[in-house]
């Protein structure tokens, strides 16, 4: 059964920085492509940033410079390193992994940014 755990939220002051921890299982992790995605109250679920299996990453606009997406194989783990946090950043962030046509989504982790 595939489970994917989220980890590395928090409250943190604007300016400051938090890494986003997902682990797998469950699930052959090295072929797959995996994806953050956040939510913020009253809003829809947006991208945030994307990893494949090669390595190849892209980044939601509003994040570019600021995050990063990485992913370590031999732990089955992918990283989302965020810097530079601002308020509009506080939302639930969720880690989906892809072995098309199916997807898999982590239960969450809150990161709250203050002004």
């Amino acid at each position: 059964q595939v489970r994917l755990v989220e980890s590395g939220g928090g409250l943190v002051q604007a300016g400051g920085s938090l890494r986003l921890s997902c682990a797998a299982s469950g699930i052959a992790f090295s072929i797959t492509a995996m994806d953050w995605y956040r939510q913020a109250p009253g809003k829809q679920r947006e991208l945030v940033a994307a990893i494949t299996n090669g390595d190849s990453t892209n980044y939601a606009e509003s994040v570019k410079g600021r995050f990063t997406i990485s992913r370590d194989n031999a732990k089955n783990t992918v990283y989302l390193q965020m810097n530079s946090l601002k308020p509009e950043d506080t939302a639930v962030y969720y880690c989906k992994v892809t072995t098309s046509p199916v997807s898999y989504w982590g239960q969450g982790t809150q990161v709250t940014v203050s002004s």
